[in-house]
């Protein structure tokens, strides 16, 4: 099974760190995985055992607690939990997102106060950009910000929030027209403010309240919920970075390595659905054989095993590029457009190969057939990665003449 997805040049350190989390997947998430799936259950005593391999505080700078590690290393990390269970990687990836954000754009006030608790697995992250009428269009925000003295009052309601419940921090995008003016453009009044708040579901503080769970298809066990904000109090020092207007682009920022992370959750629920297929293909056997030897069946293990590869790739040049200081929003377009389409290709074809068990609950290939659609639009859809690769492509090959 070692012989995929194999990343060449990597350190002592991140192979003893990757191989670890690999352990782990493997004794602590596959055994259970599926159960608490099939119960909708949040995965406490996993997520408790990730926070003591330092899992929340991986790209946390050392001087705030954390291991200082790159994108790459928590990009394999990642690509290992999904291997287990995709729910899993979406409660750190959340929280990833929020501690790069603060890392990145935070004043020196925010990142003391924040992000050594952040790095022990303290504080759980979650952000929050999109809006029930929303899509992907986010210049079409409509929550807005409205300054009152040292604080701001927030009135709005979210939606899509990852970690909802169990989070104690949300990063809300939000609009806020003060000191901009009247057809100012959407994306340059928009600010990114730091919400503490209660774990829990109800008004967990006054003026926000989280609904409740909403019930999904699949990646299931992690919580995704609204958010309502009527007359939050915020203070002024949790603008992130300390000035307004500046968030669409930290919300991008944070996005660009959010898709490298959903890349890496293709990569790791297509590297299990093909291990399932493979294993399956040669214990089942129809007219006298195992059926891998079948020439049909060969060519689906061959096409899965050649998509697993090329999409390990392409999320690992994204992860390496944007880890060189190099703008990637066309490299992790591109990966997070080829792993979410061939994760969803793979597991169907492993789905294909169980035949009618692919369709019972007692076989995991049927849990990973509910997840991977998931991937197809988070971060943004595929039509929406075109775009992103289509324009950047025209910067990058401007016909001259």
């Amino acid at each position: 099974m070692a012989r995929l997805a194999q990343t060449a040049g990597l350190t002592d350190v991140q192979q003893e760190i990757v191989s670890t989390v690999r352990d782990f997947v493997d004794k602590e998430i596959i055994p259970v995985a599926t159960g608490l799936e099939h119960r909708d259950e949040y995965p406490q005593e996993i997520v408790d055992g990730l926070k003591e391999l330092g899992l929340f505080g991986l790209m946390i700078p050392e001087e705030y607690g954390g291991l200082g590690e790159s994108l790459l290393t928590y990009a394999l990390c990642v690509e290992e939990i999904a291997r287990g269970w995709m729910s899993v990687s979406g409660i750190i990836n959340t929280h990833f997102i929020v501690a790069y954000m603060l890392k990145q754009h935070g004043t020196q006030e925010q990142k003391d106060h924040f992000l050594p608790r952040m790095a022990a697995g303290d504080i759980r992250g979650a952000f929050s950009m999109s809006e029930p009428a929303l899509g992907s269009d986010v210049s079409a925000i409509t929550s807005k910000a409205v300054k009152d003295g040292d604080e701001y009052v927030l009135n709005g309601q979210k939606m899509w929030l990852t970690n909802g419940g169990t989070s104690s921090l949300v990063a809300v995008l939000v609009r806020s027209d003060e000191g901009h003016p009247e057809g100012t453009a959407p994306h340059k009044s928009m600010t990114t403010f730091l919400v503490e708040k209660e774990p829990g579901f109800g008004e967990v503080r006054p003026g926000l309240t989280i609904p409740g769970k909403i019930d999904k298809m699949g990646y299931k066990g992690v919580d995704t919920t609204e958010l309502i904000m009527d007359g939050l109090r915020v203070p002024a020092d949790r603008v992130l970075g300390g000035v307004t207007g500046r968030g669409f682009y930290q919300m991008m920022d944070g996005v660009e390595v959010g898709r490298v992370n959903v890349a890496a959750r293709g990569c790791g629920v297509a590297q299990r659905a093909f291990e399932l297929g493979v294993r399956y293909a040669q214990q089942r056997h129809t007219f006298g054989k195992p059926i891998a030897q079948h020439q049909a069946i060969q060519f689906k293990l061959a096409e899965m095993a050649t998509k697993v590869e090329a999409a390990h790739a392409m999320m690992v040049n994204a992860a390496r590029k944007k880890d060189s200081g190099e703008r990637n929003d066309l490299e992790a377009g591109m990966a997070k457009y080829l792993a979410s389409e061939y994760c969803k290709e793979v597991v169907e074809d492993a789905f294909r190969i169980h035949g009618g068990y692919g369709f019972s609950k007692e076989y995991e290939i049927e849990r990973l057939y509910r997840e991977a659609p998931m991937l197809l639009i988070g971060e943004g859809t595929a039509e929406i990665q075109k775009m992103i690769i289509g324009r950047r492509l025209l910067e990058e090959y401007r016909f001259q003449g």
